[in-house]
């Protein structure tokens, strides 16, 4: 048996293994800036069982797009934001420089995962895909850190002197929906807080509003979930 023989049969068996374990290959769309990083990311995802590899006539089935750049620039953000404008719900960016400046402006552009070029293999980047594709999130570790040094810093220094956090809630309306999850009505909180009714409306309103939640319950929800009632 030849190698190409022996490497077509592993590959086969691995796909049957996968379409028997009931397993949704994920649907993958390549863009890269130059059409040799392109064709190499390409070539090393196509044997892969666990994913599928579309072209630019069948985008609109890719479930995850993988952008590869050598730095986050003005070109590869137009092409991030134009991936996540059409249907392609995910995106990962590899780039060959990434810096904290790089990870903001990626967020910003709404990537759902970055992988530095130099730590890419195979299987690094079929588990990324399918994380980003599940929903989850990918980031450099010593990034990742840093970043979170900046969160803590702008925290102290800047939002909690001014009774801000980071989910967008002040002191004031974490306030009002702990009493809203209490059950009193407008009126009972209003003589709470010491302030109008009009007052307490217009608090629930732009909290409903700027976090996009449907009700009074789905607030409160979400101020049980991140931690503040």
């Amino acid at each position: 048996m030849t190698v190409d023989r022996a490497v077509s049969d592993r590959i086969g068996s691995e796909r049957i293994l996968a379409d028997r374990a009931g397993t949704q290959r994920a649907k993958v769309f390549i863009y890269a800036d130059d059409p040799i990083s392109q064709a190499g990311v390409a070539s090393q995802l196509r044997p892969r069982p666990e994913v599928q590899v579309v072209d630019a006539a069948e985008l609109d089935q890719a479930e995850v797009a993988v952008v590869v750049a050598e730095r986050v620039d003005e070109e590869v953000l137009r092409v991030m934001r134009a991936v996540r404008r059409g249907s392609v719900p995910r995106t990962v960016l590899i780039a060959g420089s990434l810096d904290d400046a790089a990870v903001v402006t990626a967020a910003e552009a709404g990537v759902s995962a970055l992988v530095r070029r130099s730590e890419v293999t195979p299987e690094r980047l079929v588990s990324v895909i399918l994380k980003a594709r599940d929903g989850g999130a990918e980031m450099p570790a010593d990034l990742l850190a840093g970043l979170l040094g900046q969160v803590g810093r702008l925290q102290r220094q800047v939002l909690a002197p001014r009774g801000l956090r980071f989910s967008g809630l002040s002191d004031r309306e974490v306030e009002v929906l702990r009493l809203v999850a209490d059950g009193l009505d407008t009126g009972e909180i209003a003589r709470e807080l010491a302030f109008s009714e009009r007052t307490i409306k217009s608090v629930l309103h732009d909290v409903t509003t700027r976090l996009q939640l449907r009700n009074r319950a789905h607030a409160v929800a979400f101020a049980v979930r991140e931690g503040f009632i």
